[in-house]
């Protein structure tokens, strides 16, 4: 598995890398010390799986997942165990704490092999894939004591929550038990496109596209919902609704 070590201090970068050296099956073929510079080497080389610190200069390693274009996996690496619960956002396979100790790291990665495709958090396994669907399918959604039967070009955006995936349509919403991962391999490209790691958009709903105060560029959907979306995906999403 081709992996990245992605952490601002050096000698935790390098004691990290030496300990890694340890263990067959994980090959670290890049580093990178800021966000920066990690989503520039990430596109190059696509790593499967991510050791990744939290706070480092110029960005959270949060803020890079979110620039990402699809869902390696992640080793979280760093010295504050408030941010543990957020990890699960993520395709997550465990959150290690500094220093990380080389049973903790074998730990780790036991995990990984026990459950490649999982994520820390225990969760059913996926169905087999099924077709994609069609704009005009009908959709049932049970959200508590609430049946709806929506057609998926009335569904607006989609959210990831855990282990769970937000359904807007209208100005309603209802809660599916799958990941934004496996609602995604059903969704026709044409119409639908992931803005972040967390959203899925209609792009029927898309009603504007403007350049954020900081780096990157927000969208409106038709219901004011507003979405951050990085300008490497920004681009992408001009080029689809571009002549």
């Amino acid at each position: 598995m081709k992996a990245m070590v992605i952490e601002d201090s050096r000698l935790a970068r390098e004691g990290l890398m030496r300990m890694l050296k340890g263990f067959v099956g994980v090959e670290v073929v890049a580093e990178a010390e800021n966000p920066a510079q990690a989503l520039v080497l990430i596109e190059q080389i696509q790593p499967e799986l991510l050791f990744l610190d939290i706070h480092m200069p110029g960005g959270s390693g949060f803020d890079l997942l979110n620039q990402l274009a699809y869902s390696p996996k992640v080793i979280f690496t760093t010295a504050y165990s408030e941010y543990a619960i957020k990890s699960f956002e993520h395709h997550t396979i465990d959150y290690l704490l500094k220093p990380v100790s080389f049973k903790r790291l074998e730990t780790a990665l036991q995990k990984l092999q026990d459950n490649p495709g999982g994520q820390m958090a225990e969760q059913a396994p996926e169905p087999m894939l099924k077709p994609c669907l069609e704009m005009s399918d009908k959709i049932f959604l049970k959200d508590n004591q609430k049946c709806h039967l929506v057609s998926l070009a009335e569904m607006d955006y989609f959210e990831s929550c855990k282990n769970y995936v937000r359904i807007f349509f209208g100005q309603q919403n209802a809660f599916i038990k799958k990941s934004l991962n496996n609602v995604e391999q059903r969704l026709p490209g044409r119409y639908f496109f992931r803005v972040n790691r967390q959203y899925i958009v209609n792009l029927n709903a898309v009603k504007t596209i403007g350049e954020a105060i900081g780096d990157g560029y927000i969208i409106t959907m038709t219901d004011g919902k507003v979405l951050d979306i990085s300008r490497r995906n920004a681009s992408l999403l001009k080029e689809r609704l571009s002549f």
